[in-house]
């Protein structure tokens, strides 16, 4: 497909679109807001409890969203906790893509003991759910940032790894691959030069399907405890500690809530855009 066709199937694509807006918009605003707040999202403040949303009337010099029960500003909160959200996804989706790509080539290539034993793992993966599975896995490991990353990625590359190997045992057929063994192509060569780049198109779709469900689990697992710790902020920490006050304080909640709604929408968005502009099947 050429860049011409791509770029105009995207604009096209209102999924594609929409979640493209909302997530570079979300993007732009944890990246660059925290040079214009003065607020610290960790500094305590007893004098400012509870003190209600200012909305923008005083810019970013004010408590645009309230602040919570220590005093600190939820809308800076919010932003620095976008931040962990999004660094943490990006590095558990680069992480399940580089395990689930490697393992689902090596598997699809060579099949036999290597297919056998791979699809095993898998299957005992997919038979624990996700969510139970990374809650084991911290309560075992403890819970810092490095074990959040790791159980994510445990929890995650298996569609990848499958969605690969299935590609890659119907392209190691092809009369291309044949002639490259003809030739004399090393295995490593066969696989990664040529076999890889003609799976990257369901990689690329796969990958931004699962951003948004890593945001969600990530805030899932803080949430429980078991994810970011407090006084560090997170959008599930922060929902766990404003749920106390729902009642009275609203903003504590639904600040954090709203913005996971929407960061989880505008990604799986993006990814069902990407599906319908990159899949051949839907051309």
């Amino acid at each position: 497909m050429g860049k011409g066709i791509l770029f105009k199937r995207m604009r096209q694509n209102s999924f594609f679109v929409v979640g493209f807006a909302v997530a570079l918009f979300i993007i732009l605003a944890i990246l660059l807001i925290p040079f214009f707040s003065k607020f610290d999202p960790k500094a305590n403040s007893l004098t400012s409890i509870f003190r209600p949303p200012d909305g923008f009337s005083q810019g970013l010099s004010g408590h645009i969203l309230g602040t919570d029960e220590l005093g600190r500003d939820v809308f800076t909160r919010l932003i620095y906790g976008g931040r962990y959200s999004l660094f943490i996804a990006a590095t558990v989706v680069l992480l399940q893509v580089l395990v689930g790509t490697t393992l689902g080539i090596v598997a699809g290539y060579f099949g036999g003991i290597f297919d056998m034993i791979i699809m095993r793992l898998c299957d005992i993966v997919l038979a624990i759910p996700n969510l139970i599975l990374a809650i084991a896995i911290m309560a075992v490991m403890g819970v810092n940032l490095t074990n959040l990353i790791l159980v994510l990625t445990f929890a995650g590359w298996v569609d990848c790894c499958k969605i690969t190997r299935n590609n890659v045992m119907i392209i190691k057929g092809q009369e291309f691959v044949h002639a490259s063994k003809v030739l004399g192509a090393k295995n490593g060569h066969i696989m990664f030069t040529q076999i890889l780049p003609n799976v990257t198109t369901h990689i690329i779709i796969l990958a931004s399907q699962r951003f948004g469900l890593t945001i969600l689990a990530e805030a899932a697992l803080s949430f429980l405890n078991l994810g970011i710790q407090p006084p560090t902020p997170s959008w599930g920490n922060m929902i766990a500690g404003g749920r106390s006050f729902m009642t009275i304080y609203p903003w504590l909640v639904f600040a954090p809530g709203i913005a996971l709604m929407l960061c989880v929408l505008a990604f799986n968005f993006l990814g069902d855009g990407l599906r319908d502009v990159l899949d051949p099947k839907r051309q």
